[in-house]
């Protein structure tokens, strides 16, 4: 069952979402032991990523959403928004840490925060992409991100925070590649799955604990992408 082979790993967002593991590679043989050249990651047309980030939710949000883009510096806003969402193209680090694949420079995930989850999600992987252009370790990545959330230097996760993972050409991983649209809300905590009813039986929900970044995942597939195609 394909609910079997997910594993929430960050969105954030970034958000983004990634099949479990890697390919099933060995420790040594795992072809993204680490970080690829910085210009492997960049997506060199602006328009291009602008385009790709907005495909992760209906044009209906995504047209009216603030766009940020990946630099050499980090993500800058390219364009203003009007209603409070957020779109971005997640990279292989917003996955946890423990990920084979969390230096994969083929993983391009758009994702669109709402709101409330742009205002306190989006700043963990907005923290990590900071800690990866500064040249820091996977080790250093979860000791700082650590470090800030028990010094509250991170904000506290908002009720109602969710996104969309919608867009045709989501890469999630060499596995996973587009898989399937969806969208996840973030709660607080780590037991939440059963008050949700996640994972129980014929239950459109599935939960996916993220502990690096200190919430649960409830995860929803949906039948279109955001172009409006039908999933076939």
């Amino acid at each position: 069952m394909m609910k079997k082979m997910v594993a929430i790993a960050a969105c954030a967002v970034m958000a983004q979402v990634v099949l479990a593991g890697g390919a099933g590679w060995a420790q040594d043989t795992n072809p993204y032991d680490k970080m690829a050249s910085l210009d492997e990651y960049l997506i060199a047309d602006q328009a291009v990523e602008v385009a790709l980030a907005r495909s992760g939710a209906p044009a209906s949000i995504s047209d009216e959403a603030e766009v940020m883009v990946l630099g050499k510096t980090g993500f800058k806003t390219a364009v203003e928004g009007k209603n409070g969402f957020v779109c971005v193209v997640e990279r292989g680090w917003g996955a946890g840490t423990t990920e084979a694949e969390f230096w994969n420079p083929k993983i391009k995930a758009p994702i669109c925060f709402n709101a409330a989850a742009a205002r306190s999600f989006l700043p963990i992987f907005l923290m990590k992409t900071k800690l990866v252009l500064e040249g820091k370790s996977k080790g250093e990545i979860l000791a700082a991100t650590n470090a800030a959330f028990e010094k509250k230097e991170l904000p506290a996760l908002e009720p109602g925070a969710m996104c969309y993972m919608m867009s045709k050409q989501q890469y999630l991983n060499d596995r996973g590649k587009n898989w399937h649209p969806h969208l996840m809300f973030f709660v607080s905590g780590g037991d939440e799955a059963k008050s949700w009813g996640a994972d129980a039986k014929d239950s459109p929900v599935m939960a996916g604990p993220d502990p690096e970044e200190r919430v649960t995942v409830m995860m929803v597939w949906v039948s279109k992408w955001s172009d409006g195609s039908a999933v076939e």
